[in-house]
């Protein structure tokens, strides 16, 4: 049909366009986030490019509910200005029959974002966290580079090595600058390697000497050694480290319904009753005055969109706390947005609105007369 295809071709056309430039400015931000935590030490320089992917996609679902949202507002503005829409009314189309071809249109936009936010999104942080946690547990011997000061894993150290060995596990002329129960300690060896013993990592130091003295500088004692072992970092095995609920898969949040777990899924859930509700909004909010102009109408639709997203997030937390049940929420926030949605368009299908009661006349007053 003309008026199903004319519409989605022109749909499609916006909403790439508008997805192109919505991922781009995400992965500009991401990009100089992710710079800026590697230069802090929190993500390894050479996985910047996957961090960076990895944030992105967790933010798909977001980015592809605003650019449906906005190709849907500006496709249907545009066709009010350019008076369109009044050929489509005068044919006998209503504002009604634009449900069908836009859910056609969007239907596969919404499989996607179930899908992402469902799979993607927990998928997406995992992998993220894992990089990052695996960063954080990398021996102190591969902080540091030869000839700089860095600090440890716990930051309770500060390492100087020269390193001579490619798999960055032994160093040569070995430096080591800490403070334990209140005393300063320096440690400087020949040699050091790291071994892991029940678990923990040491770092073995070879043929040395051990300088102690207290902060108050009362006293001051050398040892020497041959052998010394230091422990480092974390447990190799990393155990005992509860999984936050958003690396959760929605499998596992659905076997354990904790007041966080069912806050993480109504979120989830939450995406795609939004995504279908910005739909009809679109709908509904993209009616324009042609003498007007449509930048006001654009504004108005981008602020229902943050306070939307917002109550979304608002709402995670508030069900988390248990100030809502999962159903409960879901029912208020989105059936009450659809409710709206649903009333607001019968309201502008039927062009039923409130309309000025004639004023009537004053007794004694002028009475109209014929013009001649």
């Amino acid at each position: 049909m003309l008026f199903h295809s004319s519409l989605r071709k022109e749909l499609s056309r916006s909403f790439g366009a508008t997805l192109v430039v919505l991922v781009t400015i995400v992965m500009t931000m991401m990009l100089i986030r992710t710079l800026g935590l590697a230069a802090k030490g929190s993500v390894n320089p050479s996985e910047v490019f996957l961090v960076m992917t990895y944030t992105v996609l967790g933010y798909l679902p977001t980015i592809l509910s605003l650019s449906l949202f906005i190709a849907i507002v500006g496709t249907l503005s545009r066709m009010y200005r350019d008076s369109e829409m009044v050929i489509w009314f005068s044919s006998g189309r209503g504002l009604a029959d634009f449900v069908e071809p836009l859910f056609r249109f969007a239907w596969p936009v919404l499989a996607l974002i179930t899908v992402l936010a469902m799979v993607g999104w927990p998928w997406a942080n995992s992998q993220t966290h894992g990089m990052r946690d695996q960063y954080e547990r990398r021996s102190d011997i591969e902080r540091v580079a030869p000839g700089e000061f860095v600090e440890s894993a716990g930051r309770m150290r500060v390492f100087f090595v020269d390193k001579d060995t490619p798999d960055g596990n032994t160093a040569s002329n070995v430096f080591i600058s800490s403070i334990e129960r209140n005393r300063q300690i320096v440690t400087s060896a020949r040699g050091g390697h790291m071994e892991f013993i029940d678990n923990a990592r040491f770092l073995m130091l070879d043929n040395g000497q051990r300088l102690e003295r207290p902060l108050d500088r009362s006293s001051l004692k050398i040892s020497e050694f041959k052998t010394y072992g230091a422990r480092t970092g974390s447990n190799a095995s990393g155990l005992g480290d509860e999984t936050p609920a958003r690396e959760l898969s929605t499998l596992r949040l659905l076997a354990a319904p904790t007041g966080v777990n069912l806050a993480e899924l109504a979120w989830r859930l939450g995406m795609l009753l939004a995504g279908a509700n910005f739909v009809l909004l679109a709908l509904t909010l993209s009616s324009v005055n042609p003498r007007v102009g449509r930048s006001g109408n654009l504004l108005f639709a981008l602020f229902a969109f943050v306070v939307y997203y917002n109550l979304l997030n608002l709402g995670q937390g508030w069900v988390a706390s248990g100030r809502f049940s999962f159903g409960g929420w879901l029912l208020v926030l989105h059936g009450g947005v659809l409710f709206i949605g649903v009333l607001w368009l019968t309201l502008r299908h039927h062009n039923w609105g409130i309309r000025r009661r004639p004023s009537r006349q004053i007794s004694g007053g002028l009475h109209a007369g014929t013009v001649r």
